[in-house]
This record gives structure tokens, sequence and C-alpha cells, in this order.
């Protein structure tokens, strides 16, 4: 699995949003200059994450957009399933229940259970807030 440049920038932001939170709405264009990103690039990734709830916009003239929820409840799988679809290792695991017609006698279903699980543990239990913390006690810019 590899993940795409726009699940990579909706991290990105996300992340600026969290951290300038206490400003309220953030433009986009603030979010683009801080985080050296293409304006009209997050204006593409804008919809998706809108969709699926992750963030609260603001029209006009104090407008923009913020988290809509705490930083310590959006996970980065949240985002990257947002941005990117189904994590799913194997097109077989990307919907419930597993409607292949060898599923029950595949010999290595096994194997991509187990690395769903392994890629889905480890996304869904890191929240932005945890890459806020891990940020700020190394003292430096997170990278993504």
């Amino acid at each position: 699995m590899k993940i795409s440049t726009k699940g990579r920038y909706a991290l990105r932001m996300l992340y600026d949003l969290a951290i300038h939170q206490e400003e309220g709405y953030i433009s986009l264009k603030d979010v683009a200059e801080r985080q050296n990103i293409s304006k009209k690039y997050l204006e593409q990734i804008v919809p998706l994450l809108n969709k699926t709830g992750l963030l609260r916009t603001n029209r006009g003239n104090k407008g923009g957009y913020m988290l809509a929820g705490k930083a310590s409840e959006i996970s980065v799988g949240d985002i990257l399933r947002a941005t990117e679809g189904s994590l799913a290792p194997v097109a077989c695991l990307e919907f419930e229940p597993n409607e292949c017609p060898r599923a029950g006698d595949c010999s290595t279903l096994f194997v991509w259970e187990g690395l769903y699980s392994a890629i889905t543990d480890y996304l869904d239990g890191i929240s932005i807030q945890d890459i806020i913390e891990r940020n700020s006690s190394m003292g430096g810019d997170y990278c993504i």
C-alpha cells in the first residue's frame, strides 16, 4: 500500500488546523503557506474531508476551516480513509462480509487479514493530538 500525496497533504492540513485551532477558522491560504502546499491542491482535498465530517467550514469574511472534532479524536486512519478510500491491502477485504467466492478456501487470506489488522490498528491508534505531542517533544516541525 502506498499513501498518495492527497493523503499526506490532508494529514498535514489537519495537523496545521489543530495547532492553530485557538485562532478559530483558518484560511486555506494560510495553511498552504505554512505547509508549503498548493492552495489549489488543498481545495481538492477539502470536499473529501468535509464529506466525512472531519472539517468544519465557514464562509464569508471570517471564513475558513477548522477541525470538526477534537484533535485527540481524529485518527490518521480516519484521514487516510477519507482521502485514500479503503486501507485494505487486497480487494476482497474492502467490504464486510468478504464476498470473495474463494474466501472459504483461500490459504493466504489470513496473511491479508493480519496485514489489514496491523495497518488499521496502527493508523487508528495515532491521533492528530499524538502527532502534536510528539512534535513538541522533539522540538521541531513535523514532516509527513
